[in-house]
């Protein structure tokens, strides 16, 4: 990491906000159609279920509607009718949505999304949380909402030298929320995003006033250890917390092979930079959960996804060439998935019951002493604002309110 890491102003030009716009040209949708056309299959997999991954069926049906009928001049309009930005902080480019709140007493909010996720994932949530009163909510309940596209994902430029680490990205947010004239905010983030905003309360910046994660940083290290080695699980679990062990041991036994790759060696990953089929196969197993839900939409089923929504997000990757760039914080984040930071600063958490760990209130309240707000929604995954954003609003409301009064 170099020192400039740690910089507190910048030169005017290079801390100029720019508007920014997406309009890739019609020859990479061409040239995207073709690849997605001439795919060399594979054989169909010997088994009846996703044990060995990704279904032949399903990756078909996906580049069927892909190679076809999918328009990504749909999403790309979508995106340019919101408020896109660019600056450079720390000499790299960030791009971030920003939608400011017709109320003025609105409370700013720095939403930071994951891997396989984007700014795509969050595109639901921004009207109810600046516009809360045609959704529901009252004047007292809205947002400014700040969304960035993490270092190497999206329209973020991509590192070329290392040290963008969690750490590192989280002092480039406080700086982007001050840059934009945020003397206070709140930050919440899933996957990767919360990670980031985990660390951030660790820093605890002055202007951070609280966060909300729907990620869990929650598991006790003994009960960690015991479950990746099959030592006894303590005998006194509730059943709460025995659910989420198991969860867990699931994680380590089925779903960790990708976040290893990408951790250990990222740049092998020149295929999924190649083809579009790969990238797609590879950004939708992430976990059993979510890959389940997709399975389903592309077999034709109605669900809080649409196979839009999840093409859109798989399309972005595929034309800013983020493949490999994207997976490179997986290398450079020196911090456990799961451990908790001990975090001193307000803490809401959002344990929704299909994400990886639903985390226990007594590992929330053990690892956030300062937890303000803890709620197990019925529903909601891994991508819980893409997939059931009107929920996740809810979540998002009543996780800071108490900081309103």
């Amino acid at each position: 990491m170099t020192t400039s890491a740690h910089r507190s102003t910048q030169p005017a030009e290079a801390a100029a906000i720019r508007e920014y716009r997406i309009n890739f040209p019609d020859s990479d949708l061409v040239d995207l159609r073709r690849r997605i056309n001439s795919m060399r299959w594979p054989d169909r997999e010997p088994v009846t279920d996703a044990s060995q991954g990704v279904q032949l069926a399903t990756i078909q049906a996906l580049a069927r509607y892909w190679g076809g009928d999918y328009d990504w001049r749909r999403c790309e309009a979508k995106l340019n009718a919101l408020p896109n930005f660019v600056t450079e902080i720390d000499g790299l480019d960030i791009h971030f949505i920003h939608v400011r709140s017709s109320h003025e007493n609105a409370l700013p909010l720095i939403v930071t999304h994951g891997w396989p996720g984007s700014v795509i994932e969050q595109l639901k949530i921004i009207e109810p949380l600046t516009n809360p009163m045609a959704h529901g909510g009252s004047a007292s309940d809205a947002f400014h909402v700040v969304i960035p596209s993490l270092p190497g994902y999206g329209f973020s430029g991509k590192p070329t030298a290392t040290g963008w680490d969690p750490p590192r990205i989280a002092r480039a947010w406080v700086e982007l929320m001050k840059r934009l004239g945020y003397a206070r905010f709140v930050a919440q983030g899933g996957d990767w995003g919360a990670m980031v905003t985990d660390v951030m309360a660790t820093q605890a910046p002055p202007e951070l006033l609280a966060i909300h994660v729907n990620w869990p940083f929650t598991i006790p290290p003994d009960i960690d250890m015991a479950v990746q080695t099959g030592k006894p699980l303590p005998s006194d679990l509730s059943p709460d917390e025995r659910r989420a062990c198991d969860q867990l041991s699931f994680f380590y036994k089925h779903e960790t092979a990708y976040a290893q790759e990408m951790a250990n060696r990222p740049q092998t990953l020149y295929s999924i930079a190649d083809s579009p089929v790969g990238l797609a196969a590879w950004l939708i197993d992430h976990d059993a959960a979510s890959y389940t839900l997709i399975a389903r939409v592309f077999d034709g089923q109605d669900e809080g996804l649409t196979r839009d929504d999840i093409l859109d997000n798989v399309t972005l990757y595929w034309l800013t060439n983020t493949a490999v760039s994207s997976a490179r914080i997986y290398w450079e984040n020196k911090f456990a998935f799961f451990a908790p930071k001990h975090v001193a600063i307000p803490v809401a958490v959002s344990a929704f019951p299909d994400e990886v760990v639903q985390t226990p209130q007594s590992w929330a309240e053990k690892a956030y002493p300062n937890l303000i707000h803890y709620s197990r929604p019925d529903r909601g995954g891994h991508f819980a604002a893409w997939e059931q954003p009107q929920l996740f609003t809810q979540e998002i409301r009543a996780a800071f309110r108490s900081l309103r009064k």
